[in-house]
């Protein structure tokens, strides 16, 4: 006995069947490429900026899929040409709607990080170690570096020979100023060279259960530590992570002077 099956079934079925495979493909690569750039998060990668749909966002194409950079991870004043290849930080990477979805990062402080790691074998040795970073993206970014070996610079290994690596860093990131200073487990120490490049006359701790210090600078360095609108004053705060009560010698020592005449005692 033939059973004839009817020819429209047949071409319903292939088709459906082919719609499958590619979906199963298709799901396949795109979980391919989740767990590909799942393993970049926190590290940097490479693209090339790319014209996209949203003008808020930036587009990097990285090859198999491609990055965004939204409007918060962005840094004021930064220009993205079409076709220029540029570093970012991975954020966070997901599995959307319509594909892979990679969110990127130019302003995330730890993109300086990475690419200091790029640049100075001693941190991918773990010779040298970054303890902590401040930044205010597109403007400065304080570092503070220690190393576990001796002879060995941290300070110099980060800024590299006539500067190099330091250079290499600024360059990527479009000029904006970088502050290495060396890290210290002595609370006093490290903040006073948290607010270089300014020059210190004394750091007192004043309460250590609150983090408070005061920090008394010659006349002349008041404003570089303070900075232009408390940047650097600011930034050292946070690196350190210590509240930073900032005079100059000048007003040091009149408050000295007041609290002496304050506490003689009276006569008569």
């Amino acid at each position: 006995e033939v059973v004839d099956e009817p020819t429209g079934f047949s071409r319903v079925a292939t088709s459906t069947a082919r719609q499958i495979i590619k979906e199963k493909m298709r799901e396949s690569k795109d979980a391919e490429i989740v767990g590909e750039f799942t393993a970049s998060v926190g590290d940097i990668v490479s693209g090339v900026i790319q014209q996209g749909r949203d003008h808020r966002m930036v587009y990097i194409d990285l090859g198999r899929v491609e990055g965004k950079i939204p409007p918060h991870e962005q840094v004021p004043g930064e220009i993205y040409t079409h076709g220029e290849r540029i570093k970012c930080f991975v954020v966070e990477v997901k599995q959307g709607t319509r594909g892979p979805e990679v969110a990127l990062s130019r302003s995330h402080p730890a993109l300086v990080k990475q690419l200091f790691a790029l640049e100075v074998p001693e941190i991918r040795e773990r010779v040298v170690e970054v303890m902590g970073i401040a930044r205010e993206a597109g403007h400065r970014t304080k570092i503070a570096v220690r190393t576990h070996r001796a002879g060995v610079s941290p300070k110099g290994s980060l800024i590299g020979p006539m500067g190099a690596r330091a250079r290499a860093v600024m360059d990527e990131l479009h000029g904006e100023k970088i502050d290495i200073v060396d890290w210290s487990e002595d609370p006093a120490a490290y903040v006073g060279n948290a607010l270089a490049p300014a020059r210190i006359t004394s750091v007192e701790v004043v309460n250590l259960e609150s983090r408070s210090a005061k920090v008394v600078v010659p006349d002349y360095q008041l404003s570089l530590a303070i900075g232009k609108d408390g940047q650097n004053a600011r930034l050292a705060a946070r690196l350190t992570g210590w509240r930073i009560d900032i005079h100059s010698d000048a007003e040091s020592t009149t408050n000295q002077a007041e609290s002496a005449e304050n506490s003689q005692p009276e006569l008569g």
